[in-house]
């Protein structure tokens, strides 16, 4: 094929994530997650790898549910003079933009702010923490009373990699012990690991492959109930011998009724399919979108510990919780001596242009690029907690710039408030 069709055909694509990491580096124990532990060694500087920020250093202890316990905490009306700064902080792209930010740093009377909060696209990435919402939520149902019973699924289940993870280019962290230093690659058909390694994978490098192995048991565990784990021949029948049509309507109970019965509006945060086009070609699905304002809702039930119950929450913010490289929103340096919890997501799509190079976040036909974090600064008594939610399709821009600068500008707009409202109170 010649370069100019090459060219000629649009390019769409979910952006490569980069290596980030999260969960606590001290929770090996806690979930068996082999890459954790190479991760704390490195931080010891036993084997090879880069320091963490300040912000990421928390134990496994320290990452809890901030507003647990508070009562049914809602997103207030919204602070219209908030809404106008950062309106300000977005210039002539504000259209462009959905942006919600929920200032919980007085737990009991928290501060709302938008701008365009209904704004709707689809979140790419994002919506894998509804896949993490939906395993969770599963594992609950099974074992409504025995967490126990819960983590050891979660530790000791060992899912294969199979043709459900093509196709996807993500690099996971891979360790083998010893004082090898981390390395990284794509999934391979064959790859074991346990459930909750490829949650990890699936949350902290974005990996679509994981994405759709986790997807796949979570069909599993809906159909077998207290019969999950299955072998993989017992699997492999379910499969092929379940017509499609039911196919997608397991998936639509296994993904999408989580969310509502969490109280997630389903026309605003939607999963709709399998994350790699052969799991879409499998098990078929529909669209999937969200908008900011219920992305931050999706976040104040996760700090209230109201996603399915406190466990699950607490679990879901710790594989959430940042401890490698920071990207995108997260890594504007204003954060690095916070925690930060944190998913993205981007879309992008290339039309011919003359003079113009197809680039990663530089879409100029589609520039879609989605993030949500909770912020707690500093990371240890942090003072000041928000969530936030950012949805944008500037065309042509560098969204991944642009959202570390708008991350930048919200926090340091949010400390000046907090600072001047102590001075006050002296």
């Amino acid at each position: 094929m010649k370069t100019s069709s090459i060219f000629i055909m649009v390019l769409m694509a979910l952006a490569i994530t980069g290596l980030v990491h999260a969960y606590p580096l001290d929770g090996y124990d806690h979930t068996g997650i082999v890459r954790l532990e190479g991760l704390r060694l490195s931080q010891l500087g036993e084997i090879r790898g880069p320091k963490r920020v300040a912000g990421a250093q928390l134990s496994i202890e320290q990452v809890d549910l901030r507003l647990n316990g508070l009562g049914q905490i809602k997103i207030p009306e919204p602070d219209v003079e908030l809404g106008k700064k950062i309106r300000e902080f977005l210039g002539k792209d504000a259209d462009a933009y959905g942006v919600a930010v929920l200032d919980v740093t007085n737990g009991s009377a928290p501060r709302y702010a938008q701008v365009n909060g209904s704004f709707k696209a689809n979140p790419g990435s994002v919506g894998k923490l509804v896949v993490a919402l939906a395993i969770f939520q599963a594992l609950a149902d099974i074992y409504p009373a025995d967490i126990q019973k819960r983590l050891d699924i979660l530790r000791n289940t060992m899912v294969i990699a199979d043709d459900f993870i093509l196709s996807d280019h993500h690099k996971v962290p891979v360790w083998k012990g010893d004082k090898s230093p981390i390395r990284y690659r794509a999934i391979h058909k064959g790859d074991q690991a346990s459930l909750w390694t490829y949650l990890d994978w699936m949350m902290s490098a974005s990996s679509n492959a994981a994405a759709a192995m986790v997807q796949k048991q979570l069909l599993l565990m809906n159909q077998f109930g207290r019969q999950y784990p299955v072998s993989p021949s017992v699997a492999d029948t379910f499969f092929s011998t379940t017509s499609k049509r039911d196919l997608q309507r397991l998936l639509a109970k296994s993904i999408q009724q989580p969310l509502t019965r969490n109280g997630i509006n389903l026309e605003e945060f939607r999963q709709g399919s399998f994350f790699t086009w052969n799991g879409k070609k499998k098990v078929p699905g529909t669209s999937s979108y969200a908008t900011p304002k219920e992305l931050v809702h999706y976040l104040l039930k996760l700090e209230q510990g109201l996603l399915v119950d406190a466990f699950s929450s607490r679990e879901i913010k710790r594989l959430m919780y940042m401890t490698g490289k920071r990207i995108r929103y997260a890594s504007a340096p204003a954060l690095y001596s916070s925690a930060v919890y944190f998913k993205s997501g981007s879309l992008y799509k290339c039309r011919p242009e003359p003079d113009f190079i197809c680039k990663k976040y530089r879409g100029n036909e589609l520039n879609q690029l989605c993030s949500v974090a909770i912020v707690e600064s500093p990371a240890v008594e942090p003072q000041l907690h928000y969530l936030v939610a950012v949805m944008s399709n500037v065309l042509y821009e560098n969204s991944a710039v642009a959202h570390q600068t708008l991350a930048m500008r919200l926090h340091r707009m949010l400390e000046r408030e907090y600072k001047k409202k102590m001075s006050d109170l002296k």
